[in-house]
């Protein structure tokens, strides 16, 4: 599963063909969660403050992660996605 970003001790991977809907993985630490690219949505469990960053993350780049999950789906190699700042 590859890493496409990484910040403030999360990271953020993606897997190849992977079913739908369209997602990313976050780990932080014994944490990990499921997170929905076009709606947000979440499974798992994550501390508030963690969580809050890979929202926003995704928010913020929610175009390249859509790109990736087309490149994945067809086993291409994935972009780098820029860390939160």
């Amino acid at each position: 599963m590859p890493e496409i970003s990484r910040f403030l001790g999360i990271v953020i991977r993606m897997y190849y063909r992977e079913h739908s809907p369209p997602r990313f993985h976050a780990r932080y630490g014994d944490f990990e969660i499921t997170v929905e690219i076009e709606t947000g949505r979440v499974v798992g469990r994550f501390p508030p403050r963690a969580l809050r960053h890979v929202l926003e993350w995704r928010v913020l780049e929610r175009e390249a992660l859509a790109e990736d999950w087309a490149l994945a789906a067809i086993g291409k190699p994935l972009h780098l996605i820029p860390p939160l700042e």
